[in-house]
């Protein structure tokens, strides 16, 4: 499985971006993706996620502004990301784990989105 990432770029405060991400190969029916971000010196943070069902779970930091969606029957998602804010300047990462036994995970390249002040 291979996560082709994109999207991402330079915004001011009060901006919106939207990232996708997208799979292929074959990855187990049952799975979750989300999108995580990471800053220099700091581990890497759950931005949203979304699982095959439709369940959705945000970040403190992502809930009412961003929103992940994810299309039907595809191993896609989109983050629509508005009201952006310096503080969510990042790398983003795209990230499939399936639901299988060991777990698979798996991760895309990183797209850099930059929010200027």
């Amino acid at each position: 499985v291979q996560l082709q990432a994109s999207g991402g770029g330079l915004v001011q405060t009060g901006g919106s971006l939207r990232l996708s991400c997208a799979a292929s190969g074959s990855a187990f029916s049952i799975n979750v993706m989300s999108w995580y971000r990471q800053t220099p010196g700091k581990q890497r943070e759950l931005v949203a996620s979304i699982t095959n069902g439709h369940n959705i779970n945000y970040s403190d930091s992502a809930k009412g502004r961003f929103t992940i969606h994810r299309e039907t029957f595809k191993n896609t998602i989109h983050l629509q990301m508005d009201s952006l804010k310096p503080e969510d300047t990042a790398v983003y990462y795209c990230n499939l784990r399936e639901s299988t036994t060991p777990v698979n995970e798996y991760w895309g390249q990183g797209t850099q989105v930059t929010v200027s002040s």
